[in-house]
């Protein structure tokens, strides 16, 4: 849905790609345009985020997984999904978020995507990747990278017309892990006291959507087992254990506190302010109310709304954050850096809080405070490109064009545009002094797009 007003999210685009391990390099080399052409942008917000890892905490514990580490992105794709890709992150499309009714149904997902990761599946299909190259069409190989990053059926139909029988081979296992990932799940909802009712709802709801109808559907070219399939293994587990679960209103509050915000920001300011009046909490409300004002610039409005929602919760640093993007938007530069150095006082470790707080600054002409608190930032999350290119301003700004150059090489590469990169990175590497952080940075990416450029001309 279109957005008339961009505020307190950053949509990004990035290379789904992007984060795949180096021992893929080659493979995602074949599909460097296909990539770019469908290249997805991650929705980062600092309140999101942090509601996402809240549902997610009791997941990856009782997964074995660190907590601290693995994080949970939103895409800005509308579709039902959510995939794994590395060992530090799952990714969710906003429209799963906003499709499933309850807290549980999403923290299954979670559990699912959790399983792959706890239960060593990227390194298996990484292999199984390498061995069915070996023997595979040119077709056949691309139609395997795009299985593993989550393309599902899409890989059958690219391999219509090659040799399939490593893909049959490749997905067979997929399906395996795939119904592996299920009972995982099933017991680390269990462990974590989530009830599995959660995941017999999910797979109800996507039972009678297939693609194809079944009779339709080659079964050795699927990724995933059926959802009835799924759904009835699930009901088995429902069966054999119950569910002892106890409410959770913590769960029930980010729930529904994500979804708010998510809609608020994806959806018409009118269709935000005729359904705010359903939301049960208060302060979700009133933040959802200031989020249609400012897509509709209405400062005084959306201002009222989120001090409201502040009285509410005078300690919640993703409110003071919300605030500081109102006002930054609307040009009241000065009165955004104090709300969002409120915000930092509260989370002094969140990135993208700290990331806002920088941009704030560099408005307001505080350029080497800025620089200090962009470079926190960066130094936690490497993924928020638009960080990267507010760091490459201020690296501007104090004519230390080496380090722009670096940051900028950095961007690049996140994005998949490895020629681009390329430039920047050559470019910084001659004016930075060898073996400083910032060469060794721009050394990295000058080399991958080296290898990307020679791979590219080999085909050719």
């Amino acid at each position: 849905m279109p957005i008339s007003h961009v505020a307190a999210m950053a949509f990004e685009r990035v290379s789904r790609l992007a984060s795949i391990p180096a021992l893929l390099l080659v493979a995602v080399t074949w599909i460097t345009s296909a990539s770019q052409a469908s290249s997805q942008g991650l929705i980062r917000d600092p309140d999101i985020e942090h509601g996402l890892r809240e549902l997610a905490f009791p997941l990856l514990r009782a997964a074995g997984l660190n907590t601290n580490r693995v994080r949970i992105f939103v895409v800005n794709d509308s579709t039902f999904n959510a995939f794994v890709i590395d060992y530090n992150a799952i990714y969710l499309h906003y429209g799963l978020i906003l499709s499933v009714e309850s807290p549980e149904m999403l923290q299954a997902v979670i559990a699912h995507e959790a399983a792959h990761i706890a239960n060593g599946h990227l390194a298996r299909r990484a292999e199984n990747l390498r061995a069915a190259q070996r023997n595979a069409q040119f077709g056949t190989a691309l139609a395997l990278i795009v299985g593993l990053a989550g393309g599902g059926e899409a890989a059958a139909g690219i391999a219509v017309g090659t040799n399939s029988s490593a893909l049959r081979s490749f997905l067979g296992h997929t399906r395996a892990e795939e119904a592996a990932a299920d009972r995982s799940a099933a017991s680390y909802l269990r462990w974590a006291d989530i009830s599995p009712s959660g995941m017999v709802k999910l797979h109800r709801k996507f039972a009678g959507q297939e693609l194809l109808s079944e009779v339709n559907q080659d079964p050795y070219m699927r990724s995933h087992p059926t959802s009835r399939e799924r759904l009835r293994a699930a009901e088995a587990f429902l069966d054999e254990f119950g569910d002892q679960a106890q409410p959770n209103p913590n769960a029930d509050y980010w729930f529904a506190r994500v979804k708010g915000k998510l809609s608020a920001f994806l959806r018409a300011p009118g269709w935000t302010l005729r359904r705010a009046a359903e939301e049960d909490h208060n302060d979700i409300r009133l933040m959802r109310t200031a989020s249609a004002h400012h897509q509709n610039r209405d400062l005084a409005q959306a201002r009222a709304a989120i001090d409201a929602a502040l009285e509410i919760r005078p300690d919640d640093p993703f409110f003071y954050e919300l605030k500081g993007q109102i006002l930054l938007e609307n040009r009241r530069v000065s009165e955004a850096v104090k709300a969002y150095g409120k915000a930092v006082e509260m989370a002094p470790r969140d990135s993208l809080i700290l990331a806002g707080y920088g941009r704030a600054l560099l408005a307001n002409g505080q350029t080497k405070k800025a620089l200090e608190v962009l470079e926190k930032a960066r130094a936690r999350d490497y993924r928020n490109l638009r960080l990267m290119r507010d760091l490459g301003v201020a690296y501007a700004q104090i004519g230390n064009n080496g380090m722009a150059s670096a940051v900028t090489a950095e961007r690049y590469a996140l994005q998949g545009r490895l020629a681009d990169a390329g430039i920047h990175a050559r470019r910084a590497v001659g004016q930075l002094p060898v073996g400083s952080p910032g060469w060794q940075r721009a050394q990295d990416v000058l080399i991958a797009a080296e290898r990307a450029e020679k791979k590219k001309r080999r085909r050719k």
